[in-house]
């Protein structure tokens, strides 16, 4: 009876889904998810072999409009949601912070509105988010940083505002960081850079300001991608950008820039794309890598 009693846990949480569903033009959840069905064999529904609980879902790429119910919370073993490329809209339910298992997290390409919720914070296990493309507006979270275990934030193309919060520092684990085209403002907080594990940094088309830090590159021995370009960042280029030595790809184009480029930049033997158009560099220096894409 208690089995049962999980099964129907589950169920009417995917069923209170299904009826927020207003388009499904290929029926994909109207033929499968049926209460004649075991939950396990709709459908983008994948169960854990020990409890039978619903531990994946992955409705990623259905052209599915609609919007995700309160009842959603009850999916509590959920340890993967992907619903990436679809057309669900309305806010996100606070009930969602039920669903401490998640790991993985896919919301992006979709018409989701209102804040980012602070409670995305308090998903401790989270590893990856990506909530890239959307409608979500004010500011970023600073409770965002308390998903320590993060290894990708995708959170581009959105309506943000406001300034990058300090907090993003802590995020240790972080390999990927990608807050592009938004309406942010203020500086780049240096505790981004001394994040150690990290691989791209990608801040392209915001309102950003101020000097990168002369130690830019003292503690990011694995950075491969930087994009910066279209801001407002100004001062000179760091030295310290040699120190970057798996550094494939450099974008700096559109900001204010000025200054001699420091020859040591022809070090990275590694660099594969450079953009630095747009600014007021001078100087001259050669690549050390002949395949070396540029762009001045």
């Amino acid at each position: 009876m208690a089995q049962t009693n999980i099964n129907t846990t589950d169920q009417l949480a995917l069923l209170s889904l299904k009826s927020q569903i207003i388009s499904d033009p290929f029926h994909l959840l109207n033929e499968s998810w049926s209460p004649t069905l075991s939950v396990c064999r709709w459908v983008g529904v994948t169960c854990g072999s020990r409890h039978q609980r619903v531990k994946s879902l992955n409705l990623s790429n259905m052209t599915l409009t609609g919007r995700i119910p309160q009842d959603f919370g009850n999916l509590i073993f959920l340890r993967s949601l992907d619903l990436g490329s679809n057309n669900f809209i309305g806010n996100l339910p606070q009930e969602m912070t039920r669903l401490r298992r998640l790991k993985f997290l896919n919301l992006s390409f979709n018409k989701f509105s209102g804040e980012v919720p602070s409670w995305f914070g308090f998903l401790f296990q989270l590893q990856f988010l990506n909530i890239r493309n959307n409608s979500f507006t004010g500011s970023i979270p600073p409770s965002l940083s308390n998903a320590s275990r993060l290894e990708s934030l995708e959170i581009s193309a959105n309506l943000f505002q406001g300034n990058i919060p300090e907090e993003k520092g802590n995020l240790h684990n972080l390999k990927l960081l990608s807050i592009q085209h938004n309406q942010l403002t203020g500086s780049i907080p240096f505790t981004i850079f001394n994040i150690s594990r990290i691989q791209v940094i990608a801040f392209t088309g915001n309102r950003l300001s101020g000097e990168l830090p002369k130690g830019l590159c003292n503690d990011l021995p694995i950075l491969k991608e930087l994009y910066l370009s279209t801001n407002k960042l100004d001062g000179h280029m760091p030295k310290s950008l040699s120190n970057c030595s798996q550094l494939q790809i450099l974008s700096l184009s559109q900001n204010d820039f000025d200054g001699r480029i420091h020859s040591e930049i022809g070090r990275l033997s590694n660099l594969q794309i450079l953009y630095l158009g747009t600014n007021h560099f001078t100087g001259i220096f050669y690549l050390m890598n002949a395949s070396t894409i540029y762009c001045i």
